[in-house]
């Protein structure tokens, strides 16, 4: 009944069949229940199957379903028998479909639109779920163990409730990957999510923006069309919370909104301006850079850094990693179009290195002495000295970096005050997170390893 050379006779003797079956044409079937009805003839054209239960439904073959999912005779099987153990779905548009209870082990459902299905109790152990569509998606109580979740597409009213999952892999692996490593959660491959501890750690990644970018990242493109986002945006409240570098070319950007956010629409907007602005030469784009305010270059800079140095990262997830391997802990604040922390302040231009390291040392030699902590002073000092003479770094990297110093500097003057102790928090976090992104041994790295854990304790960070 399925061969491809007998579709249209097939499709004619089922619009003549149809004449005297039931019409739904156009009705609204949200969450009808069809289990064990006859539907032989039916026409369901254009009609709306949201959630609707065609479990051992009869005659699903001989109906008119119009371009709905039921047109395709693997789903036909699939919502029928709930059975579906490594079945292949990949970009099919499956929203609004019921596969409540469904065996799913297995499966593929790479790039698959599923927003608004229902799939509670589905059991997806292993099942492929990189960029799988989820919003609206009713989840409850289903089997998540041992799924690959990269970039999938839940929000805020994806329905998590009684997810049951031992672990979840959070980056696909294919033969030859340059990087074999699937990022399991819990990392410890000998722990396992408590009942009910998948839901809370994958809360703090729902509400966020996800701006990847899959070739040619021009990182001055990604710092204006970002800030022009947050400035026509500003209800959004757009807080940047990660960069990653994906492979060799690609890069993912994802900023923190709040629930009601449009993210579909905001992403819209962003690869609009972003598109138009990689399509212009250099020099206009950086000629629009130094039209604008000093803190576009800055993160231009730290998109830059986050580009040399796969491994460093930016997150502020109170230190719950998603995709990232490091807690940096690097906040980077656009409410009201604002891009700040990003360096620590202009390091636009030419960079003057000698003219850093002197504004550093005057605010260190401000710091007061305190006999009963570690001496902040020198090891500040110390950890500049390190950063100097980093030869892994390049000089953006560097300023970038010794401007975190200078901020525990300025945070030194009142440890113990809330808004000075988020600062501190902040900059050991970029610190940590790019002595991280060096080879073991390198200058910086074993000094963060000397110092790091004692400014960490003196800002009661420990």
């Amino acid at each position: 009944m399925g061969d491809p050379k007998y579709v249209l006779i097939r499709s004619a003797a089922i619009a003549f069949a149809a004449w005297g079956g039931t019409s739904f044409r156009a009705a609204d079937l949200t969450s009808a229940n069809f289990n064990h009805a006859c539907l032989k003839s039916a026409d369901l054209r254009q009609a709306t199957l949201n959630r609707t239960s065609w479990l051992h439904t009869c005659h699903l073959d001989r109906l008119r379903p119009g371009s709905s999912f039921l047109s395709n005779p693997q789903i036909r099987t699939l919502v029928q028998t709930g059975q579906g153990q490594g079945i292949d779905l990949t970009h099919l548009n499956l929203r609004g479909i019921n596969l409540a209870d469904a065996q799913l082990k297995d499966a593929c459902c790479r790039a698959t639109d599923l927003s608004e299905a229902t799939l509670s109790g589905a059991n997806l152990t292993r099942a492929n779920l990189v960029q799988t569509q989820l919003d609206q998606t009713d989840l409850t109580g289903a089997i998540l163990t041992g799924a690959t979740i990269e970039d999938w597409g839940i929000t805020g009213d994806t329905n998590l409730q009684g997810v049951r999952c031992e672990y979840v892999y959070m980056h696909s692996v294919k033969e030859g990957d340059p990087d074999p490593n699937p990022r399991r959660k819990p990392d410890n491959y000998e722990e396992t999510f408590a009942e009910g501890e998948f839901g809370d750690f994958i809360k703090p990644i729902v509400d966020t923006l996800d701006l990847y970018h899959n070739q040619n990242v021009d990182s001055g493109a990604i710092a204006i069309a970002f800030k022009q986002l947050a400035e026509n945006n500003p209800e959004a409240n757009l807080e940047i919370v990660a960069m990653e570098k994906r492979g060799q070319d690609k890069f993912l950007l994802r900023a923190k909104t709040p629930q009601h956010a449009n993210h579909s629409q905001l992403s819209q907007q962003y690869f609009a301006d972003y598109n138009q602005l990689r399509s212009l030469p250099n020099q206009e784009t950086q000629r629009l850079i130094a039209e604008k305010d000093d803190r576009i270059r800055s993160l231009e800079n730290f998109v830059e850094i986050a580009l040399k140095r796969p491994s460093f990262y930016a997150e502020n997830y109170q230190q719950r990693g998603d995709l990232m391997s490091e807690n940096s802990g690097v906040n980077i604040n656009t409410r009201d179009g604002n891009v700040s922390g990003v360096a620590g302040g202009d390091i636009s231009g030419v960079i003057n290195l000698g003219n850093i390291q002197g504004d550093i040392h005057n605010a260190i030699q401000q710091l007061p002495s305190n006999p009963s902590q570690p001496n902040l002073k020198d090891l500040l000092n110390q950890l500049q000295t390190a950063i100097a003479e980093e030869p892994e770094l390049d000089d953006t990297e560097k300023a970038a970096a010794l401007a975190q110093v200078k901020k525990l500097a300025e945070a030194g003057q009142a440890p113990q005050d809330s808004r000075m102790k988020q600062l501190a928090t902040k900059a050991t976090g970029f610190l940590k997170g790019i002595a991280g992104s060096l080879t073991a041994g390198a200058k910086l790295v074993t000094a963060w390893d000397k110092v790091g854990p004692a400014i960490m304790s003196g800002f009661g960070l420990l």
